[in-house]
């Protein structure tokens, strides 16, 4: 035997996770709602990119579990919002359960927004499939004034905040009251929790390790009172054990890069989607790699039947698949070919 294939043969320079076996699949006909951190808006972007029907994050990005586990009371509840929920701070108008990218220049303008995302969601629930929650740190920062732990601070002077760390016993309470509540909404909703690699350094790496412990600790004891129903996804694991190094990550050295939610997407894609899921996947990436390519000659008779053999790919895989949505796709291509 060569040098080289001994050492292969003998040498592994990676520590793999484990991913979990039997877990149910997540398919194209699937109804999702993912919330939580930045990291379930990567996970979320890469299964709208497949096609797969979800909601994402309908009050923008959440990083705290009590934070997403109000959202859905709210949600659940189809709660309106009025501009007594909001607070205008440097010429802008925020609500404190919202991400900044809710806010706007008048109280009108966010509380369309914030209402219509929110009714959205309300309207999905009865045929959710899977609720994915990704938690990004069990600290919290609770408003002197009301009590309200709140989603985002949206700048405002520390001095109005209580800052504190959740314990595991808060989170399970809090998630086993919602778990069945929800329960009795939609019998058959599954729930997806991970918890998001991105370290939170504010207070020190020990700091950051306790509180994605607590997380990690209080989803473990959620699955073994909800075992038919709550699942785990080692994100957390995956990012930092399988690619232990700064080059998977972006120039903070705290965000996965792409190419790492690239890897990590792959290991997802291995535990929940069956070979006619990925196909499905293939030929749906496939289409739209198709419409983004750019002519030279737009008007020519190459580039229309181009157009034309879209179409029949489109309309094929909807025969098969009902439930894809090639709505935009569809009017570009007849736009394209009708100019």
């Amino acid at each position: 035997m060569k040098r080289n294939e001994m050492m292969e043969n003998c040498m592994n320079f990676q520590t793999s996770v484990e991913l979990p076996a039997g877990m149910p699949s997540v398919s194209h006909a699937d109804h999702i709602l993912l919330m939580g951190s930045c990291f379930a808006e990567n996970i979320g972007r890469q299964l709208m990119d497949a096609g797969f029907q979800l909601d994402l994050n309908p009050f923008g990005i959440l990083y705290n579990p009590l934070s997403v586990s109000s959202a859905l009371r709210e949600i659940i509840r189809n709660k309106e919002y009025n501009k007594q929920d909001l607070f205008a701070y440097k010429d802008l108008w925020h609500s404190p359960m919202h991400h900044g990218s809710f806010s706007a220049f008048t109280p009108e303008e966010t509380l369309h927004t914030v209402n219509s995302r929110l009714h959205h969601a309300h309207k999905k629930l009865p045929e959710l499939n899977w609720l994915m929650v990704t938690m990004g740190t069990a600290y919290v920062y609770k408003q002197k004034e009301s009590g309200q732990v709140v989603a985002n601070c949206h700048q405002l002077p520390e001095s109005h905040f209580l800052r504190y760390r959740l314990s595991v016993e808060e989170i399970v309470e809090d998630y086993t009251a919602l778990i069945t509540e929800m329960s009795a909404l939609n019998p058959d909703l599954k729930w997806l929790f991970t918890v998001s690699p991105i370290r939170h350094i504010r207070d020190g790496m020990h700091a950051n390790q306790l509180s994605k412990s607590t997380l990690l600790l209080a989803i473990d004891r959620l699955q073994q009172l909800f075992p038919e129903r709550v699942f785990y996804f080692p994100s957390y694991e995956i990012i930092l054990d399988e690619l232990r190094d700064y080059r998977f990550y972006a120039d903070d050295m705290l965000h996965p890069s792409p190419l790492a939610i690239r890897y990590l997407w792959e290991r997802f894609s291995e535990t929940f989607f069956s070979l006619e899921t990925k196909q499905v996947i293939v030929a749906v990436q496939g289409i739209r790699r198709d419409l983004a390519h750019k002519p030279f000659h737009p008007e020519s008779e190459a580039y229309q039947r181009f157009l034309g053999q879209i179409v029949l790919k489109i309309e094929r895989l909807i025969g098969k698949y009902p439930y894809l949505d090639f709505q935009k796709e569809t009017e570009l291509c007849h736009m394209r070919l009708n100019p």
